[in-house]
């Protein structure tokens, strides 16, 4: 059995480590890699894969940045060639980036089947690039593996076939649970940036309906300035929002509290998203892994995919209208009480899940035939909090 995972970007990495490892346990099963180098530089691609112990791809694809249609169709035309030399038995993509929808729409033209971890969210605003990759790519592809009831509602409400949906939970949780005691010893970045657990506020800002608006951008810049006057800011700059800060000579401005620093591998991540008193962010896995590390977060747009979390009480939106509005929903939030416990996101266990059931839907065992749709949380797990952030390991 041959599967060929593509993959281009640092959320992907995360997410395609632990099914990885999860594949390697079936005899008989090889994966083949593709990255398309969408997130090319050492920082954002090569030390991920180190830290997540993830064998080297066996195809690079040179791609790179791109407007949005180059991008992908420069993505489609080579990834195309490598299954065309493969010939894989299927082809799995992760998320909602341009690599995810080019390597379904390779893999559908070829008839090679798909399979979509994270299928079935949605934000419903079709300006994001993300939102169309998200619906071609669960449209194309041939099994479907949600996260959440939620994503499960939206694929039934889009005519998906049963048959074809699995409620799985999310291997983002999987990772963390795994990596969160090996981030605790190797990470120093703490205690580089002289950073005290509790006391600081962590941001991430690059997507590209923040970024490419200047009026979106200046009002979140202004709201972080502002509230580095209270309490520290760390913001690990990804390479399109340093790109614009410089065009718009806003680093000028900027304060010894707000700390811009390099992106930052995922054991580092992991330790200043554990140890922040507060995240603010525009990132859909960021949002998540601030709930699995039980820490209040502000996403940064008009809408979020992670409907749970704010109707938990984790995270609230703070749509970038205005600075004053940003910094108000920032302040809110560092002085708001914790949300309601619950498990909106599996046990940390998804990753095997979906290799089972890939696998067995893949050689048309009886056990594979026989796996359907699951919308109901196991009665062993229902109404318990989920583990604290890095508490243990699964293997």
């Amino acid at each position: 059995m041959k599967i060929a995972t593509v993959i281009g970007a640092r959320p992907q990495f995360v997410k395609a480590a632990v099914v990885s490892r999860a594949l390697r346990q079936f005899l008989g099963t090889t994966e083949i890699v593709i990255h398309t180098d969408q997130h090319y530089d050492l920082c954002m691609s090569d030390i991920f894969f180190r830290e997540l112990e993830m064998k080297a791809p066996e195809h690079h694809l040179g791609v790179g940045s791109a407007s949005q249609g180059a991008q992908t169709g420069r993505m489609l035309e080579r990834i195309e060639q490598c299954l065309t030399a493969e010939k894989p038995d299927c082809v799995l993509v992760y998320g909602d980036t341009n690599s995810t929808l080019a390597g379904a729409l390779a893999a559908a033209k070829l008839l090679v089947p798909v399979a979509h971890v994270e299928a079935g969210l949605r934000s419903f605003n079709r300006r994001m690039p993300e939102e169309i990759n998200r619906v071609l790519t669960d449209h194309a592809a041939d099994l479907l593996f949600a996260p959440t009831v939620q994503a499960v509602e939206n694929l039934r409400a889009e005519g998906i076939p049963e048959d074809r949906i699995y409620k799985v939970g999310d291997v983002m949780y999987d990772s963390v649970l795994y990596f969160g005691d090996r981030a605790q010893e190797h990470s120093r970045l703490l205690a580089d940036l002289q950073l005290r657990s509790g006391e600081y506020v962590l941001a991430t800002l690059h997507r590209a309906e923040n970024t490419d608006d200047p009026v979106r951008f200046r009002a979140l810049w202004l709201a972080l300035l502002q509230l580095s006057e209270y309490l520290p800011v760390v913001l690990p700059l990804h390479p399109r929002s340093r790109c614009v800060l410089e065009k718009r000579q806003l680093l000028a401005d900027k304060s010894a509290s707000l700390r811009v620093i390099d992106p930052v591998g995922y054991l580092d991540m992991l330790m200043l998203e554990k140890n922040a008193r507060l995240i603010a962010t525009d990132s859909g896995g960021v949002q998540k892994e601030a709930f699995f590390c039980r820490v209040p977060c502000v996403t940064l747009r008009d809408e979020t995919e992670w409907v749970e979390l704010v109707q938990l009480g984790w995270n609230r939106l703070a749509p970038p209208v205005s600075a004053a509005a940003v910094f108000n929903a920032l302040l809110d939030a560092l002085n708001a009480k914790p949300g309601v416990e619950a498990r909106p996101y599996g046990d940390g266990d998804s990753a095997r899940r979906i290799a089972e059931i890939l696998i067995g839907r893949l050689e048309g065992s009886q056990a594979g035939a026989e796996l359907t749709v699951h919308m109901t949380r196991d009665s062993r797990s229902a109404g318990q909090p989920p583990p604290a952030c890095f508490e243990s390991e699964i293997g």
